[in-house]
């Protein structure tokens, strides 16, 4: 059969550099449209994808829709729950890129208007398939950790001069700043492992002069399971703490660096292209164990396609989707928990 039509609206980082290169590594998917208003990114969309449909905004998509069966959201932010509930009218199949939308209440509308349309929606949570997590949750899985206690995890940078743009400069309506940028990554992370959450605690900062929004972040989390995550995002940390540091009853593992697939889709690679992918090398192992005895333990490679793979399973065989969008209505009911206990500076019941 012929490969199903996906149109991109947003060619920034996340439509060209994540979405794109991994749908036209998908067999059954190809870029058959981009929706962007910037003229250098509309010849960079041509360039990428031979016969690309480059259209300047979303109304001219939605006028026309012969050939798409997916529309991916990586627009804005504040546009996700409109433009996903636009295309779900449509009658086209739905991928959203995270932040799902700005409140858990558009959320819900958007799982509602899906739910009457019989259409398929599903969120593009692409870290849970990092090689670091997979690892994570293999050992927290195979009983090699026991009991997980605490969940460290991280996503930290050292930006000290901040880019301009709506991310730093924007305000909660866009859902601008860490938490919702980073943070989101982070609490779907946590979720995925331990299970819904009875707390959230949460400290957040502005750092840097010109920044108007959160770009230092620490959140704790008690899941319903008893582990406790505790999760920072910054772009101020100019000493890199661990990527992942787990505390088992039996052993902990703990790891450095970040998962090399955003990297390599940075320089122009995709999966599939002849070279390995997602791997780390040896070097790059976290160390499993309990003191004295510890070890590296080989890194599981990550597989960002897997994502795109499971899409079409699902648009084509009825399989499940790869990101259930409930889980990113919890995930964002976390994320307003989060700034609701930076302001009061309590602890927030769920």
């Amino acid at each position: 059969m012929s490969s199903l039509g996906v149109a991109i609206i947003g060619y920034g980082l996340a439509g060209a550099v994540f979405h794109a290169p991994l749908i036209s590594a998908e067999p059954r998917l190809r870029v058959a449209a981009v929706v962007t208003g910037s003229a250098e990114r509309a010849e960079q969309a041509r360039r990428d994808h031979a016969g690309v449909r480059v259209l300047p905004d979303a109304d001219a998509l939605f006028a026309d829709l012969s050939g798409i069966d997916v529309v991916v959201v990586a627009s804005p932010n504040r546009t996700h729950a409109a433009l996903a509930r636009r295309a779900l009218a449509a009658g086209t199949a739905v991928v959203v890129d995270k932040p799902f939308a700005v409140t858990s209440a558009e959320a819900a509308e958007v799982i509602r208007s899906a739910e009457e349309a019989g259409r398929i929606l599903t969120v593009f949570q692409n870290r849970r398939w990092d090689g670091d997590f997979r690892t994570v949750g293999q050992l927290a899985g195979d009983g090699r950790l026991g009991r997980v206690r605490r969940f460290e995890s991280r996503f930290e940078r050292w930006r000290p001069v901040p880019k301009s743009g709506w991310r730093e400069t924007g305000t909660a309506a866009d859902a601008a700043g860490i938490l919702y940028d980073l943070g989101s990554h982070l609490v779907d992370q946590a979720l995925t492992l331990f299970g819904p959450v009875t707390t959230v605690y949460c400290e957040l900062d502005s750092r840097r002069p010109g920044v108007s929004t959160d770009d230092d972040m620490f959140l704790a989390l008690t899941h319903a399971a008893g582990v406790r995550s505790h999760l920072w995002a910054s772009a101020v940390a100019p000493l890199l703490g661990p990527r992942f540091r787990v505390l088992g009853e039996k052993a902990g593992y703990q790891v450095h660096g970040m998962d090399p697939q955003e990297d390599a889709l940075r320089a122009g690679r995709r999966p599939g292209d002849g070279t390995p992918w997602g791997t780390v090398d040896p070097e790059r192992y976290g160390i499993l164990g309990a003191e004295p005895e510890r070890a590296a333990f080989p890194t599981v490679p990550g597989d960002y396609l897997a994502f795109y793979r499971a899409l079409a399973d699902a648009i084509l065989d009825g399989a499940p989707v790869p990101v259930d969008p409930g889980d990113a209505l919890a995930g964002l009911r976390i994320l307003e928990a989060a700034r609701e206990s930076a302001v009061s500076g309590t602890v927030v019941q769920l």
